[in-house]
């Protein structure tokens, strides 16, 4: 399981490098600045859910089951919220509907919000040694 979150936070942290870069370079030209904003919030998030898996996966001081929870409410959270953050500040290069991508933002956002919940709750409920 661990192999498998590292992987996952090695992915996320280069595409989250490589999206930064884009955004900054190849889309400065074809974007407003509100939705270069926008843009680089889903970089930014991607970025510090890449590094808390890293975290998550290196630590001993949870088990491998809240590591595998965690490591899907992380996972599936950034996909949905920084993956339809790209997509709906480039919508108007792409041409997708924003009416379909809306309401899977704050759903990934909620995913990212019960990952640190129960990273939160399960250190809290960890007995001191």
């Amino acid at each position: 399981m661990e192999r498998k979150i590292l992987a996952t936070a090695a992915f996320l942290g280069v595409t989250a490098i490589a999206l930064g870069a884009f955004g900054a370079h190849g889309l400065k030209a074809m974007l407003t600045e509100s939705q270069l904003t926008t843009f680089e919030t889903g970089v930014k998030y991607q970025m510090y859910h890449a590094l808390f898996l890293l975290f998550v996966g290196t630590t001993v001081q949870i088990s491998s089951k809240t590591k595998n929870i965690l490591f899907w409410l992380t996972s599936i959270g950034v996909l949905f919220f920084s993956g339809s953050i790209f997509l709906l500040s480039t919508a108007g290069i792409t041409g997708l509907s924003a009416k379909v991508l809306g309401p899977v933002t704050p759903v990934g956002g909620l995913l990212l919000m019960a990952a640190w919940i129960v990273f939160f709750i399960k250190i809290l409920g960890k007995k001191a040694e």
